[in-house]
């Protein structure tokens, strides 16, 4: 079989509903591509967001934004993945599990079939699951797929850390870890502040009861998601961004460190299941994980965290 050359200003999506479209829009106005396909169940859906985009070219700058078919994403840089069911209000990411396995099992074998030499970022949700069912059912190299993870979460951390403190947000450096859902957890005791210890910048900035506001912070992040969607019925515009922030890791080989979904090899002592951990991100996907410190507690909720994905994955993958 003839080798395929990979077109490094190409990006495939497949899913053009809210968080689809979203992300294609963020992408055109990025300039990281040149080409981009859209794919879509409903292929009218995708041929309109095509159009729509295309039409606010000559604000940007020139991009081929078409309709397409999976033969179209052979020689894609980055396939990214946002079709799956939607989050409803009062729904987990979690009760979606089995509507978008069955998605996947689908989706996935039209991808493996073309041997795609491109990475896989899967962004729908439960998207640790998903990303676990995409690596199993595609055989690519496991550093070729990666999910969205707690890329998002984690800007929310900050936006909120900066928000409480009065400092610029892309001054704090902390994570949200494990499962993208309900059982994510904090890394509060790797958490900074342009290098000074979270704690001591919060005292310098005449907070002291620290328990309560990072219990207060970690819930205010992890039910941002049920908030937005309460408010108005889903949430788009941040995950669009986040993938956009991975994009720009892979394309200009950035060796980012960013909080994506990849797979476990004892680390933590938690293997065989994809969770979001802090992993070195660049052109040929996901290089390695970064080892951050965590206390016993942390320690504790990472692997429950981890049990729960696994006894999820384990049902339906």
């Amino acid at each position: 079989m003839q080798e395929i050359t990979i077109n490094q200003r190409k990006v495939a999506m497949i899913g053009c509903g809210f968080v689809g479209a979203a992300t294609a829009f963020s992408l055109m106005e990025s300039g990281l591509f040149t080409e981009m396909v859209l794919i879509d169940a409903d292929k009218d859906r995708a041929e309109g967001e095509a159009l729509d985009i295309s039409h606010g070219l000559p604000f940007a700058r020139p991009m081929k934004i078409y309709a397409g078919d999976y033969d179209d994403i052979v020689d894609a840089a980055i396939i990214i993945i946002t079709a799956g069911a939607n989050q409803k209000p009062d729904e987990t990411r979690l009760d979606l599990v089995q509507k978008n396995v069955n998605i996947f099992k689908a989706i996935i074998p039209k991808i493996a079939r073309r041997q795609c030499p491109g990475i896989l970022l899967v962004v729908s949700n439960p998207v640790d699951i998903l990303t676990y069912a995409a690596l199993k059912l595609s055989g690519f190299p496991e550093n070729r797929v990666l999910g969205s993870g707690t890329v998002l979460d984690t800007a929310r951390l900050k936006y909120n850390l900066g928000e409480h403190l009065g400092v610029d947000s892309r001054s704090v450096h902390a994570f949200i870890i494990g499962e993208h859902g309900d059982s994510e957890l904090a890394a509060w005791s790797s958490a900074t502040v342009s290098g000074v210890p979270l704690n001591t910048f919060c005292e310098m900035r005449g907070h002291y009861d620290h328990d309560e506001a990072t219990e207060r912070i970690a819930e205010n992040v992890k039910n941002s998601a049920y908030e937005i969607i309460k408010k108005k019925k889903a949430t788009y515009f941040g995950v669009a961004m986040a993938v956009r922030r991975i994009c720009e890791a892979i394309i200009r080989d950035e060796k980012s460190i960013l909080p994506v979904s990849n797979l476990m090899h004892g680390e933590f002592g938690i293997s065989d299941i994809t969770l979001s951990m802090p992993a070195i991100v660049g052109a040929s996907g996901v290089e390695r994980l970064v080892p951050i410190s965590l206390d016993e507690e942390e320690l504790c909720k990472l692997r429950e965290s981890a049990d729960l994905l696994r006894g999820l994955a384990s049902q339906f993958v």
